[in-house]
């Protein structure tokens, strides 16, 4: 396959591009700075009018994963802003490049989150659940509109936390856990609704090539756990105790409210549907000890 890819540079990116190579698969990669080999474009996601060019023509597939991180910094008014509109410029920059080539790809897919369900306690949501309140729900729910005028076969990848040593919310984790300092966050009810990396990337590759498949697609793992099982499984696998806990309030103090209540200890219990049903997609790590086993053990 011949595949574009927006957002390169972060876990799930550089993850993808090194699967996608492997297997013998064309990676070009839109970059911001000047292009250094032939499988670069350079791109400024905020021309009103992007230029297409010969490369690109002919694709099997345009993937979009741009959008700064959310847990980076604190949410200040201009940090909500840069959230939203790294995400908004890029969405829609690639979909007027699309609908400028002769012969677009038979795929788009394009990031989301989860945060378009917003907190929702052990409520069951799928793909057909209603969108949520909040920052995050808003951001998600701009961020699909503008992937939805795409002129071709359009996906929309919901995506939960991913699990990997070498990067996000694990890497972040770890160095607590190994020391037996690890914990619930608040009170560790909130559901968690994670994904490993090797899942991802094999789900997001299957979804390039399944035409069966459009809309949104939550790329969860089939079994949530809550924050308090996770952080026992987390420790058990460690072998460490996990004696302690962090304060919602102490969350807040130091990461600012609105990112720990939306980010750290909000609740959403989600379900992948599609990729259970009509996708009939495997997971290589259905359970989250048997990917922590896999990934710390190994």
């Amino acid at each position: 396959m011949k595949i574009a890819l927006a957002g390169s540079s972060g876990l799930i990116g550089q993850a993808l591009v090194h699967k996608l190579t492997t297997e013998g698969h064309e990676v070009i990669r839109f970059v911001r700075r000047a292009a250094k080999t032939s499988q670069e474009i350079t791109w400024d996601p905020t021309s009103p009018t992007p230029r297409p060019t010969a490369e690109i023509e002919g694709l099997d597939g345009l993937i979009n994963l741009c959008g700064v991180g959310i847990g980076d910094k604190r949410w200040t008014a201009s940090r909500k802003k840069e959230i939203l509109s790294s995400r908004i410029n890029a969405t829609s920059s690639l979909v007027r490049l699309l609908s400028a080539l002769d012969t677009p790809p038979a795929a788009f897919l394009s990031a989301s989150a989860i945060g378009i369900y917003g907190d929702r306690g052990s409520e069951k949501l799928t793909e057909t659940s209603a969108r949520g309140n909040g920052f995050l729900a808003d951001v998600c729910a701009d961020w699909e509109t503008a992937a939805a005028n795409s002129v071709t076969r359009t996906v929309v990848l919901r995506t939960g936390i991913v699990l990997d040593p070498s990067g996000g919310a694990l890497k972040k984790q770890l160095p607590l856990f190994r020391a037996g300092l690890g914990g619930n966050l608040g009170n560790g009810k909130q559901f968690f609704s994670w994904i490993s990396l090797h899942d991802q990337i094999e789900a997001m590759i299957h979804l390039l090539t399944n035409v069966e498949i459009d809309g949104p697609v939550n790329l969860t793992a089939p079994l949530p756990v809550t924050n308090a099982e996770f952080t026992k499984t987390l420790a058990g696998v460690l072998r460490r105790p996990h004696l302690f806990s962090v304060p919602k309030f102490a969350l807040g103090i130091a990461l600012g409210a609105d990112l720990a209540s939306e980010a750290l200890t909000a609740s959403q219990r989600v379900i992948p549907e599609k990729l259970n049903g009509t996708a009939s997609f495997e997971f290589t790590h259905p359970t989250l000890e048997a990917a922590l086993v896999d990934l710390l053990q190994h």
